[in-house]
């Protein structure tokens, strides 16, 4: 997991601030946004074409890491 997180930058430069793929302009949470509304790996490299497989992966191992490191609730609706 450690080579996929070295996927991962943080650049205040580059979106704000937030965790990029690679310092491009690909958001992890941009990522992670198409992957919860359903769309596959194989999708997301088809749209996107300068990313790889092991980025879109990289983005879940963050996400995983991120939560296992915070004190994560989700509010009642």
């Amino acid at each position: 997991m450690e080579n996929l997180l070295k996927r991962i930058t943080i650049n205040p430069e580059i979106a704000h601030g937030k965790p990029t793929i690679r310092n491009t302009r690909y958001a992890v949470s941009f990522i992670l946004e198409y992957l919860a509304g359903g769309d596959t790996i194989e999708d997301i490299i088809r749209e996107f074409k300068d990313l790889e497989k092991e980025d879109i992966l990289a983005c879940l191992a963050y996400a995983a890491q991120t939560v296992n490191l915070k004190d994560f609730k989700i509010s009642a609706a």
